[in-house]
């Protein structure tokens, strides 16, 4: 009928330091091309502003997550990732986002996914994005999610109840080159995975402080022209063929610690400078950080003991726990336990009424 609004159920969360559209996956279109088209509307892309949709102009807030009960043993509920463009018509699967993450148990609870627990409730979530694994821990006094609590993050004003996300070693490769060092576009470079393919480059030999603003390093042309071709070479050596339009690797630039933490980090989005750090690209980097021999040997402030390095970036830091194993023989390292505390935050629980098609 003239007038009527389309309308889907929708969930806005705060996760970490990322907000996102929560979506049942059976309250979308199985079609990818239809959905991908609808969540462009719902979000109000393309448009720098997004006006005219739920998102905030931002890659960071230009997010969706489609959860489901997983037909997978090892996991209660999938869990998709999409990126949706804030100035093209462009929605990606390219990548997981750790961040939106954090809210993936806490909705699966609300939904009735997962029968909460009275006290602490652990949901286990396969990252379509991957196929990798993750397991979240949150508070859920009487059986129900509670959002208020004392943990803070960076990036973040106020506190909320701690979702600890504990990740197992990644199917692949730490260092998927098979290299502790690589040449990528006359640049030594560390890469990485841990849960997102990052790129670690050390900021002083891309001429940069990195201590720089965000908006400062996305304003130099000859920097991001540096930074793209350090992507593609390295993406190549990586495994993942083009990458020109693709979202990884990420770039992550380290400089010495200010705060007392292990590492400066400005990161790379991979155009934009994120204004914090990625949960999984904060593995990477942690993972990265402690391989002998690595470029992050020459810049990084390891604590003497124990697992918890502090990353800091433009707004903060985030904590991570990271340990990995050093081969014997000349055998390459490999991750060994990786988890970080982060929280998140119903915002609104509805309909949203997508911009008309």
């Amino acid at each position: 009928m003239t007038g009527l609004l389309e309308e889907v159920r929708c969930m806005l969360m705060r996760g970490g330091t990322s907000k996102g559209a929560y979506f049942l996956a059976a309250d979308l279109t199985a079609d990818p091309v239809a959905r991908d088209e609808l969540l462009l509307r719902v979000m109000g892309s393309p448009d720098p502003r997004q006006i005219d949709g739920l998102g905030g102009g931002h890659p960071l807030t230009s997010k969706v997550a489609v959860v489901s009960a997983s037909a997978h043993q090892d996991a209660d509920v999938d869990y998709l990732f999409l990126q949706v463009n804030v100035e093209k018509p462009e929605v990606t699967t390219n990548q997981n986002c750790g961040n939106l993450l954090a809210g993936v148990g806490p909705f699966a609870v609300e939904r009735g996914l997962v029968a909460a627990e009275d006290g602490e409730t652990s949901v286990r979530i396969r990252m379509v994005n991957s196929g990798d694994f993750a397991t979240a821990t949150f508070p859920t006094p009487g059986g129900r999610v509670a959002y208020t609590g004392s943990a803070e993050i960076s990036g973040v004003p106020g506190t909320a109840a701690a979702v600890v996300i504990g990740f197992p070693p990644g199917a692949g490769p730490l260092l998927p080159t098979g290299r502790v060092r690589d040449i990528a576009a006359g640049t030594e470079v560390t890469c990485v995975d841990n849960g997102m393919p990052t790129v670690l480059v050390a900021a002083s030999s891309l001429g940069v402080s990195g201590y720089e603003d965000p908006k400062e390093l996305e304003a130099d042309a000859t920097l991001a022209e540096r930074i793209r071709e350090i992507r593609l070479t390295a993406g190549r050596s990586m495994g993942l063929g083009d990458v020109s339009d693709t979202t990884v690797p990420k770039v992550s630039l380290l400089a010495p610690p200010r705060y007392g933490g292990a590492v400066t980090t400005r990161t790379f989005i991979p155009v934009r400078c994120h204004t914090s750090i990625g949960v999984l690209g904060a593995a990477s980097v942690a993972a990265g950080l402690r391989i002998e021999g690595g470029v992050g040997e020459e810049v990084a402030q390891l604590p003497a003991r124990g697992d918890r390095l502090r990353i800091e970036h433009p707004t903060g830091f985030l904590d991570i726990e990271s340990s990995i194993e050093h081969g014997r023989s000349g055998a390459l390292p490999t991750a060994r336990r990786t988890a970080v505390v982060r929280t998140a935050r119903k915002i609104f629980d509805g309909a949203v009424f997508p911009r008309p098609a």
